[in-house]
């Protein structure tokens, strides 16, 4: 009984690890047509928004304002920052607000290929995924993928749909306050409106604004050039 449960457990491991080296190679070259997150809103009676735009197709102060929002070191980094992962863990273990420290990388990892939630168990499968991406897409498919999946608002996903959500245009003529407001909404986008933000989301956007010229002029986004 036990030899049979540990030879079951092999094959679904190899299996595991033969799909998902499938749809990485997959996605490498196309957009995945629909993710777990966007299936939780259709079972939960919502239309989706979702309209996929090459990188080239997208203002780069798009994904500089994604940089300074979330994950400064995305160039620089192999998938993981482990400092910003350590310093939210000291954070959260301090009380207050919980924060992560998930990259760039990391997220379009959940987001194309896991569900929300979901504790130890999918952050293990998170970082399995992370890796794959990392070594088969790079810097600038991974950008590419994450600016078209994350979610920009209630059932709205990529950042045309943001754009033309927030501001009746499309996301290759961004200006770089309107894509700091599609990035300060992308931590709690069902929460999170880029049209007259307040108070924290407002300050963020601000911020994130300030910084998107940080950004290109320091070449933090050189590994998408």
């Amino acid at each position: 009984m036990a030899l049979s449960l540990l030879r079951l457990s092999i094959k679904a491991v190899i299996w595991f690890v033969v799909l998902s080296l499938a749809l990485v190679a997959l996605f490498r070259f196309v957009p995945p047509p629909i993710t777990f997150t966007m299936i939780g809103d259709l079972l939960a009676g919502r239309s989706i928004t979702n309209e996929w735009r090459p990188l080239d197709q997208i203002d780069p102060d798009m994904a500089r304002a994604a940089i300074a929002g979330e994950d400064a070191k995305f160039c620089s980094h192999r998938g993981f920052d482990f400092s910003a992962i350590a310093g939210a863990a000291y954070r959260n273990a301090k009380g207050g607000r919980i924060r992560g420290g998930s990259t760039i990388s990391q997220q379009t990892a959940k987001n194309v290929f896991l569900f929300q939630g979901g504790g130890y168990v999918r952050k293990a499968f998170e970082a399995w995924f992370t890796v794959l991406i990392e070594a088969v897409w790079g810097k600038r498919r991974i950008m590419e993928m994450y600016l078209n999946v994350a979610e920009t608002g209630i059932g709205t996903y990529g950042a045309q749909a943001g754009a033309m959500r927030y501001f009746n245009h499309s996301a290759q003529k961004l200006t770089p306050t309107e894509a700091a407001r599609i990035a300060a909404v992308l931590p709690l986008p069902k929460r999170r409106e880029a049209v007259d933000p307040r108070g924290l989301v407002r300050r963020h956007g601000n911020a994130i604004a300030r910084h998107v010229g940080v950004v290109r002029r320091q070449g933090l986004d050189a590994c998408l050039r």
